[in-house]
């Protein structure tokens, strides 16, 4: 049975324990709604992206772009997925892992061949350890990722896809719904989806009113300026999101640890009480003992 003082010494450890996760929990809190402002922030522009793409592809007689090549017979697959730098995060890093590892046995199962793009350490170090071919890897900028993050990421991607390396590109990384809840998303972003470069019937009543545009230069040279932009910023509004979601995870399971810290010094703490009335009680016992034996 442990005694006093060792109980003691656990109870003040475990304090000290607390203070840093509590700690934690603050910084994380506050990098959380940095997060969600620069998420707040990008969707007008990355929704405006898209309607400038719609509008420039609308008057593009035909459009035949490396970036937007539906290929017959997909070989070879990119996974891309967006893990932190440092853990204490609860399953954040994990069940991002867990899924790409899962799509790459189904595309394994069809005779495809897998290539990784990674971002984040504690990916880098789960697929080195596994020993599977990282074509790229980009670390050190997860807890505050910048617009360069994301053109190096999309370039690179964009480099296998143009090159004929792979035939596809997914991005696997963690989408922020609230604090409590982060969803995984698995997310084709090469070939570019040409239904980006459609649009709806009122629209295009919208354009007419509106009359004709005179596009200098022609608007198939824009498009393919526009399209790796649209690559880099749908990249990037992935980063911002795993962001979100590591600050958001990392919160919450600092304010469980601090909880179970709390119930761990509570129970040790009744542990100690009881010893220490064990003790008080042993030594009455012995003076009375000794008492009676000089009698």
């Amino acid at each position: 049975m442990a005694t006093v003082q060792d109980l003691k010494r656990r109870i003040k450890s475990i304090r000290n324990t607390r203070k840093i996760t509590r700690a934690m929990e603050l910084v994380a809190a506050a990098k959380l709604r940095r997060a969600e402002a620069r998420i707040t922030a990008l969707r007008p522009y990355a929704e405006t992206m898209t309607e400038l793409i719609a509008g420039v592809g609308r008057a593009a007689a035909s459009v035949r772009l490396p970036l937007l090549e539906q290929r017959e017979s997909v070989e070879n697959v990119a996974i891309v997925p967006l893990t932190g730098d440092r853990g204490l995060a609860g399953a954040f890093n994990a069940q991002v892992l867990r899924r790409a590892f899962a799509i790459e046995r189904s595309l394994q199962s069809e005779g495809k061949g897998v290539k990784w793009v990674v971002a984040g350490k504690k990916g880098r170090s789960t697929l080195t350890f596994r020993r599977r071919d990282v074509a790229a890897a980009y670390i050190g900028f997860t807890d505050q990722p910048a617009y360069s993050d994301a053109q190096a990421i999309a370039h690179r991607v964009g480099e296998l896809f143009t090159e004929g390396e792979v035939d596809r590109v997914v991005l696997v990384y963690n989408t922020y719904v609230s604090a409590m809840t982060q969803r995984v998303t698995e997310q084709d972003i090469l070939p570019i989806s040409r239904d980006i470069l459609e649009t709806d019937e009122q629209e295009r009543e919208a354009d007419t009113l509106r009359g004709d545009f005179i596009f200098e230069p022609e608007p198939e040279e824009i498009l393919e300026k526009l399209l790796p932009v649209y690559l880099e910023t749908q990249v990037y509004r992935a980063l911002l999101e795993s962001t979100a979601s590591e600050q958001g995870a990392r919160m919450t399971a600092m304010r469980n640890a601090s909880k179970n810290a709390g119930e761990l010094i509570d129970s040790l703490t009744l542990s100690m009480n009881r010893a220490r009335q064990a003790e008080i009680t042993q030594e009455i016992l012995e003076v009375v003992g000794g008492a009676e034996a000089l009698r």
